[in-house]
């Protein structure tokens, strides 16, 4: 299954999916350790997750939203990070998810809405960030299953339902 990991420059992506990787690799069991170093990806990284099946992780680097489209074809999943630390930045990430669940060829992907960076003290709870964005009314008119969590890639919090759902979708969609 291909997944594809959006979201703005900065948000979390790579790390998140280093630590989606290490977590995978050890069945959810143990420590994390300290997270590894990350740089932006500059272009397109594949990242392929373990697991009972195969899970490929497209991401792409927030700088790319403009070509995002070229990317979402055969796309099963779509994980979009915003961070929950960056309330000025929450706009322009909820236009780009407009956008997103506006593409014709996404309509069928399952989507989870990722808010990052729940470790720092000045994130924003899940009933402030769904308010401002106006997530209520964006998953009533959205034509995808949309399911949102909190996360932190830096600490692990809320890894685990992250690696869950992409197994799950993976079953749904085989």
């Amino acid at each position: 299954m291909m997944c594809l990991l959006l979201g703005p420059a900065g948000v979390g992506k790579t790390l998140l999916v280093k630590r989606l990787q290490k977590l995978s690799c050890r069945t959810g069991k143990g420590e994390l350790g300290e997270p590894p170093p990350t740089r932006p990806t500059v272009g397109t990284d594949l990242t392929d997750i373990g697991g009972p099946r195969k899970i490929t992780i497209r991401e792409l680097g927030g700088c790319m939203g403009p070509i995002w489209s070229s990317y979402y074809g055969n796309c099963r999943a779509l994980l979009f990070v915003m961070d929950a630390s960056n309330p000025t930045q929450l706009s322009a990430s909820c236009v780009q998810l407009l956008g997103l669940l506006s593409a014709e060829q996404l309509t069928g992907a399952s989507v989870l809405i990722l808010f990052n960076k729940i470790d720092l003290p000045c994130y924003m709870t899940l009933e402030e960030m769904k308010s401002l964005v106006r997530l209520p009314d964006i998953i009533t008119c959205a034509q995808q299953n949309i399911t949102t969590a909190e996360i932190s890639a830096r600490e692990g919090t809320g890894l685990a339902k992250v690696l869950h759902w992409l197994q799950d979708t993976h079953r749904a969609s085989s």
